[in-house]
């Protein structure tokens, strides 16, 4: 049986406007993994460290990029500034995202 392999962050559609894109984007913004990095053909194992240590990278700043410094802020505004903008172009619309589904 062979394991499903993540697309990478720039083929997962609509802009990987998703858990496993921001677990992608935040590794950027900490400087875990480059931002060249797409973790095309990851295992789900490999999401799941990338996640771990997102998580704990995080854990000073209780999950608010408004407590990140100075310079964290502006690479994580920059970095989901452009998200936003390319999940747009390819799609995404976040107002779908919260529509209630009968």
């Amino acid at each position: 049986m062979n394991e499903r392999r993540y697309v990478g962050i720039d083929k997962d559609p609509k802009g990987a406007m998703n858990p496993t894109g921001n677990i992608i984007r935040d590794a950027w913004v900490f400087g875990l993994i480059p931002e060249s990095e797409t973790c095309a053909g990851w295992s789900p194992g490999g999401i799941q460290d990338l996640y771990e240590k997102v998580t704990a990278a995080w854990e000073p700043y209780a999950n608010l990029p408004s407590r990140l410094p100075p310079d964290l802020r502006e690479r994580h505004r920059r970095i989901y500034a452009a998200a936003v903008k390319n999940a747009r172009k390819r799609g995404w619309d976040p107002d779908n995202e919260l529509a209630d589904e009968d």
